[in-house]
């Protein structure tokens, strides 16, 4: 595998967990380091890391505390 994809994996958790969990693409970045954006998407798809994601996880938070609020009254 070339030395810069090495690196970002090891820098980044959620790659270095992703690529334990599905070992094939291990050889696909060594066959072709040009998919290490589709290695990405796939990680940012898997672990919910998308920023629209985020802010749904946001709304639902606030959706609860709305509904423990309008308990308490």
């Amino acid at each position: 595998m070339v030395v810069d994809l090495q690196f970002k994996i090891k820098n980044n958790p959620s790659y270095r967990q992703y690529l334990r969990e599905h070992s094939y693409w291990y050889k696909t970045l060594n066959r072709d380091p040009a998919m290490f954006q589709t290695f990405v998407e796939e990680v940012k798809d898997a672990y919910h890391l998308r920023p629209a994601d985020r802010l749904t996880k946001a709304l639902e938070t606030i959706e609860i505390m709305q509904s423990l609020m309008s308990s308490f009254k």
